[in-house]
């Protein structure tokens, strides 16, 4: 296997996992929103409505202003679980990831707890998360952690259907499109962008080829923009995986 040139990988095919040696944490970018996503299937019933508040519109504002990725949304909208769930993952909306955070855990700090207890309970013990979203360069992981979440994450049928949705519309918002350019196209079926200049480009992901599934998870790619490296390096991973 020739391992990216840059960060690091990690993939499981036909029940065995494969890593790229020397793996420490490293930042993640909105790659810990799985995790987000994750805790929230798991704390709020599939009936949980998010009432959009006048405080969630500032915070819209102010995340906006510094650059980070959001959606649109006006106060008093209402979004469903699945509706956040993809706001959340499909865009990669981090004011969704705080209005999550808080209304799973009553507060963003309770909620990171919340976050780090999950990762331990499945084995994560190189993971360490401080915030929501992954805006911060703090929140860390390695690969093999974050193979280890997506498999948990794709347990629920409801993270799978999200994140193998190309596009989906919200109430305020419109049409939102997915990041991860990859689905629908060669077997790959889910995933998860992230990319931040501290976290180059990042993706986990399943692939489906021949009844095979392939979970795979890539951090710190670089050279060019930084998604279009995190799928590049995704794309080969898969490719050298299914000939070997």
């Amino acid at each position: 296997m020739a391992w990216p040139q840059d960060g690091q990988a990690s993939y499981s095919l036909d029940g065995h996992v494969f890593s790229s040696p020397d793996q420490q944490p490293v930042p993640i970018a909105s790659v810990a929103k799985v995790m987000t996503a994750y805790v929230t299937v798991n704390h709020l019933s599939p009936d949980f409505q998010l009432v959009v508040h006048a405080d969630d519109v500032a915070d819209t504002k102010v995340r906006k202003g510094r650059g980070e990725s959001v959606v649109a949304v006006e106060e008093g909208e209402v979004l469903d679980r699945q509706q956040a769930l993809t706001a959340l993952l499909l865009p990669s909306a981090n004011n969704v990831a705080a209005m999550l955070a808080e209304r799973v855990a009553g507060s963003r700090s309770d909620f990171v707890a919340l976050m780090n207890d999950t990762a331990q309970g499945l084995g994560m013990a190189e993971t360490t998360y401080t915030d929501p979203s992954g805006f911060e360069p703090s929140t860390v992981s390695t690969a093999r952690d974050q193979l280890l979440l997506l498999g948990a994450a794709l347990g629920s049928p409801e993270l799978a259907r999200v994140m193998g949705s190309r596009s989906a519309v919200l109430p305020v918002a419109g049409r939102v499109d997915n990041t991860n350019s990859l689905l629908g196209r060669d077997g790959f079926i889910a995933g998860k962008t992230g990319s931040t200049t501290a976290a180059g480009g990042c993706l986990v992901f399943r692939v489906l080829r021949s009844g095979r599934a392939m979970d795979g998870a890539v951090l710190g790619q670089r050279g060019g923009p930084l998604i279009a490296a995190g799928l590049h390096a995704a794309t080969d991973l898969a490719h050298q995986a299914y000939a070997a």
